[in-house]
């Protein structure tokens, strides 16, 4: 197994870290490998904001409900979806920007987004650091808008924590994943076996909580369901609309 992959393969979130900082080198290593990731068009509509002041991580971390291993991080990237950016250019040549008003604009942003973050991540963790990404900044994305000075045609759509994992962190026992056969299809996609996946999945989880002394972390079922039968981040649609995202298709 090449590094890449048994590097890949033995990824997990990290929810403690020991404080110490993340080298300036590093970081700025993070940053370049991250600005590589390819983008739609190569409209590059993706940009980041690093935080490593301790306060703002504070602000950051009770933004995003309070989560403590926000706070214990030494570095957290917000990553922004940056029609601004590509607006200024289309301006350069006397042409007017629409995608922001499209719904192909949500799909550019996000996809671009995720793979940011992904590249952050891989960027980070091969040089030994720990990370997360939180969705949770978008429970708030107003007050990260008026923290990071963000302008119109920009929206801050997940963020990532980077630090130094506490050796803690590093020894918790990989969590399963759904099966491969209920995730991944030749030809067409499967339903019937997406159905068993979860049920098997179900079974998985439990064991691997009853070996590792987990057994209060609900299912894999009951943790989805404690999410998405609800909007857990209701004022999206409100925070793109005032940041000039005035969607009409």
């Amino acid at each position: 197994m090449n590094e890449i992959i048994k590097q890949l393969s033995s990824r997990k979130s990290i929810r403690e870290f020991t404080g110490e900082s993340v080298e300036d080198d590093d970081l700025e290593l993070i940053l370049k490998t991250a600005q590589r990731s390819p983008s739609s068009v190569n409209g590059q509509q993706i940009s980041l904001v690093y935080t490593r002041d301790k306060e703002k991580i504070k602000e950051i971390a009770k933004f995003c409900n309070n989560q403590q291993h926000i706070e214990e991080c030494d570095v957290f990237i917000t990553i922004v979806v940056d029609f601004n950016r590509t607006n200024f250019a289309l301006e350069q040549v006397n042409e007017k920007q629409v995608i922001h008003n499209h719904a192909e604009g949500i799909l550019v942003g996000a996809v671009d987004a995720g793979i940011m973050l992904n590249a952050i991540q891989i960027a980070a963790e091969s040089l030994g650091y720990g990370t997360t990404a939180i969705g949770a900044v978008r429970r708030d994305p107003e007050a990260f808008i008026k923290l990071l000075n963000l302008p119109t045609k920009t929206f801050p759509i997940v963020g990532t924590t980077i630090g130094v994992a506490t050796q803690k962190a590093k020894d918790v026992p990989l969590k399963p994943k759904i099966p491969l056969k209920g995730f991944a299809f030749e030809d067409e996609y499967n339903d019937e076996e997406i159905k068993k996946s979860v049920l098997e999945y179900e079974q998985t989880m439990k064991q691997y909580r009853k070996e590792n002394n987990m057994e209060f972390f609900p299912s894999y079922c009951e943790r989805t369901a404690s999410y998405y039968k609800k909007l857990y981040c209701p004022k999206i649609s409100e925070s793109y609309k005032k940041q000039g995202f005035e969607f009409i298709d």
